[in-house]
């Protein structure tokens, strides 16, 4: 994407489509099954309920919380590791103040939602890699 001053880049237009889920009830273990056979770092973790709020369980998560703990890895379940609440982007929000706001928040990835549904996932990596920006 070749972007110019004029032109408005929207979370839409940079996120990736393909968002991989996994129940929070899921062990440690198949989590980084689903990681290495998805190729991705980070998993969302499903709502339980439509009031919940989603979940997300990264690499480092399951480093932190499996392997540095020397943790079994099948005895571990995801909503023990992951972070919740996830702070989610609008899929029309400009992509400048997306990453201000993944910046300030100090996080790497949030899901983009539309209209209440989740449309995809975007990370910092996206914003400066998968673009003409620089």
């Amino acid at each position: 994407m070749v972007l110019s001053r004029n032109s408005i880049v929207r979370a839409r237009d940079v996120m990736q489509q393909n968002v991989v889920t996994i129940d929070g009830m899921a062990t440690a273990k198949e989590a980084a099954q689903k990681m290495r056979a998805n190729k991705v770092s980070s998993l969302l973790v499903d709502k339980r309920h439509v009031d919940d709020a989603w979940g997300i369980v990264a690499v480092q998560d399951l480093v932190r919380g499996v392997l540095i703990n020397d943790r079994i890895p099948e005895e571990v379940n995801v909503y023990e590791v992951m972070r919740k609440p996830v702070i989610t982007v609008p899929a029309d929000m400009d992509i400048r103040y997306v990453a201000r706001l993944l910046y300030r928040a100090n996080i790497r990835r949030a899901p983009v939602e539309e209209m209440g549904k989740l449309v995809g996932m975007i990370t910092l990596s996206s914003l400066i890699l998968d673009n003409d920006f620089f």
